[in-house]
């Protein structure tokens, strides 16, 4: 979705077309996922904030000003709001029930299973700031520049951290 696209979108918003936040969801679901699931590590808890991000979107949408990069706007929301949620729930442990977990796996193809593990194996070489910053990046799409402005530090340390990442992904077997 180009910025043009989402200021339209967002346009539909502010006049209460639900069609223009189904358009945003549609463009951008996988990557608010992505974002919210590198923070709080959890499916239920990253669907349940997921879900909520675009209602506050829906409420938000007023306060978006145009020019500033839309990805970095709605990345940082999400961001914000896994933050909120673990503020939020610091003291719970969240545990599956061993048999939700059985039926779960079930129902994933194996080699499906087999590649996540070692995608995720690969990925937990990493440090947390250079893991999200490869998750942004690759997943998210976005520049540098955008991703420096949601985690709020230079460029510069950006790429140094993504280099790095992609050095160790790269030992792991991974290009």
């Amino acid at each position: 979705m180009t910025e043009r696209e989402f200021e339209k979108a967002v346009k539909r918003i502010r006049n209460g077309d639900k069609d223009g936040l189904k358009e945003i969801y549609l463009a951008y679901g996988r990557f608010i996922y992505a974002v919210i699931y590198e923070i709080l590590g959890n499916r239920e808890d990253t669907e349940d904030v997921t879900s909520e991000f675009f209602i506050k979107l829906w409420d938000v949408a007023e306060s978006y000003r145009s020019g500033n990069g839309h990805k970095g706007y709605l990345a940082t929301i999400a961001r914000n709001m896994a933050i909120d949620w673990i503020r939020k729930h610091r003291k719970e442990i969240p545990t599956a029930p061993p048999d939700l977990m059985q039926e779960e796996t079930a129902k994933e193809n194996v080699e499906d299973v087999v590649t996540d593990m070692a995608v995720q194996e690969a990925l937990a070489t990493l440090k947390d700031g250079e893991r999200q910053i490869v998750n942004l990046k690759v997943l998210g799409g976005m520049t540098f520049r955008e991703i420096a402005g949601v985690l709020q530090m230079p460029m510069g340390t950006v790429t140094w951290k993504y280099q790095n990442a992609i050095n160790k992904l790269r030992r792991c077997g991974y290009e």
